[in-house]
């Protein structure tokens, strides 16, 4: 294996093992959110759901501690690692940071205000119902929360002309979320759907949960990513068939 995954896992539950393959080191170090996912060139990583050991954020903290030192220690998701996690929370999303903002532009009052693109309620995947009848043949924005707040132009650039699903896949309670997803996408003749999600990690769960709900679903689509920065730009957007 290349061993992307093993560097791309910040609580270091992955190794190579002599016949360069992948291997859990420890279940307790596995977070589960899926970091390694992303970066396998090959697939060849899968999630399987079954008895284990629960996830252990100190041991995990230990670990990284003992094998990288304090610095990638300090990502690692959920750990209180003391001196060494001063100003941070431990998953890399979570990272406390600065962000410079551009000065604001001269033009004030009405004309400088942003018209809202907003076309249905409610918006949260777990509220919103797959028999609505604005879903039906329409373009579908599936986006992660913290999009609309890191990028300025959310409503014009991504959700103008689209209906809107949101959703948090750290935070969120997503046990049906792919059902309801498929379910909606199986009714209603979507001309399109994109996925807009953020740079951190534990986002590009919510993109999985969209492949997995079109292939759950049956209708070949297209599907458009776009990426966040939490600096607010678009680092990344392409789209692929499904």
């Amino acid at each position: 294996g290349c061993g992307l995954c093993t560097t791309a896992c910040a609580e270091g539950a992955l190794a190579l093992d002599a016949e360069n393959k992948a291997v859990i080191v420890r279940e307790i170090f596995c977070d589960g959110l899926g970091a390694c996912l992303d970066v396998c060139p090959t697939d060849a990583l899968k999630v399987v759901e079954r008895e284990s050991e629960a996830y252990d954020s100190r041991a995990a903290f230990d670990h990284v501690l003992k094998t990288r030192g304090a610095d990638a220690a300090s990502r690692v998701h959920g750990a209180g690692g003391g001196d060494a996690q001063a100003g941070r929370s431990g998953c890399p999303g979570s990272l406390a940071r600065d962000i410079p903002c551009a000065p604001d532009a001269q033009e004030e009052g009405p004309a400088a205000s942003v018209k809202s693109r907003l076309s249905q309620w409610p918006i949260q995947l777990h509220l919103v119902s797959p028999l609505a009848p604005y879903f039906e043949g329409s373009d579908l924005l599936v986006a992660a929360d913290c999009t609309a707040f890191a990028l300025g132009g959310f409503h014009d650039d991504l959700l103008k002309g689209k209906k809107l699903v949101i959703a948090c896949p750290k935070l969120d309670e997503t046990q049906g979320y792919m059902e309801k997803l498929a379910e909606l996408i199986k009714r209603n003749s979507l001309k399109s759907l994109t996925v807009a999600i953020m740079t951190v990690p534990c986002c590009s769960g919510l993109e999985r949960l969209v492949r997995q709900a079109v292939s759950l679903s049956g209708e070949p689509l297209d599907i458009r990513k776009v990426v966040v920065g939490i600096d607010g730009r678009v680092v990344q957007a392409a789209s692929t068939r499904e």
